[in-house]
């Protein structure tokens, strides 16, 4: 079964200067397909518009032309009703890079959950304070976390409470917008491995899109490569990352740091 399907996605932005309008096309004509319980990384340099996709898809962009189909069934288009947000957010959940954007500076973590569960989970056999206690155990918090506000978090700790946060509503698609790119690499390392081992309890989907090879070979099944928004290059991950068709693949490759590298010293 698939749960994402992408067909056709375009994406252009009006430019306004003084030589009068113009566009900017983010993403041109990208499709393609996440089956239910795998992770497809999108990957590309800054600019290449990995991450205009996944804002379509979480329904925070619009786009201009092409379809979202979600479990089979086609995505209305936006502006959505309250109905329709409440409906795609159980759905589709995304985490962001800095945790911050999705939490309240304000709210404790218990706060945080609570306010997700109050909107999107009203009838549930289990007790929220429960639940509460269930998702922090599931991304390896404890009770001490439940009264803490985000600054008293270590990166890693806010990663993992915004994690749950998005597991709150326990969403079918979970998209990761360089989710652990800000953090260290010890740290990255526990929170990729959070993310593998939730996939596998919960049953998820993944779309992670990231710009770090290393993290991308580690965590997804398929991959495809983008370059001033389109698609240069797909096909399972061990297939593009170590055999990679197109020069602009082979140039991402050939720029990730190895044992001994050094930067070279530009010529001014």
């Amino acid at each position: 079964m698939t749960t994402l399907q992408v067909h056709d996605l375009r994406k252009v932005f009006p430019l306004h200067g003084a030589a009068g309008a113009d566009e900017l096309v983010a993403v041109e004509r990208v499709s393609f397909e996440v089956p239910a319980g795998s992770c497809l990384a999108i990957v590309g340099e800054s600019g290449s518009g990995k991450t205009t996709i996944a804002r379509m898809v979480a329904g925070l962009e619009t786009a201009t032309s092409g379809s979202v189909t979600i479990d089979g069934a086609p995505r209305a288009p936006l502006p959505w009703s309250r109905s329709q947000r409440v409906e795609h957010a159980k759905q589709v959940q995304m985490v962001f890079q800095d945790p911050n954007s999705s939490m309240d500076p304000s709210q404790t973590i218990e706060q945080s959950l609570a306010e997700v569960l109050s909107l999107h989970v009203r009838h549930s056999p289990t007790p929220r304070s429960a639940r509460i206690d269930e998702l922090l155990h599931e991304v390896g918090l404890d009770a001490r976390h439940r009264r803490m506000r985000p600054r008293r978090l270590s990166g890693g700790e806010r990663q993992r409470a915004a994690i749950a946060r998005a597991l709150a509503v326990e969403p079918r698609l979970l998209i990761l917008d360089e989710a652990v790119s800000a953090l260290d690499v010890s740290v990255q390392a526990h929170v990729l491995n959070l993310l593998t081992r939730l996939r596998s309890s919960l049953g998820l989907t993944y779309l992670f899109i990231s710009h770090d090879l290393g993290v991308v070979r580690q965590i997804s099944d398929n991959v495809i490569v983008m370059r001033r928004g389109q698609v240069v290059e797909r096909g399972s991950t061990d297939q593009v990352l170590d055999s990679p068709e197109h020069e602009y693949t082979q140039a991402l490759l050939q720029a990730v740091p190895g044992p001994g590298w050094r930067p070279r010293r530009r010529s001014v």
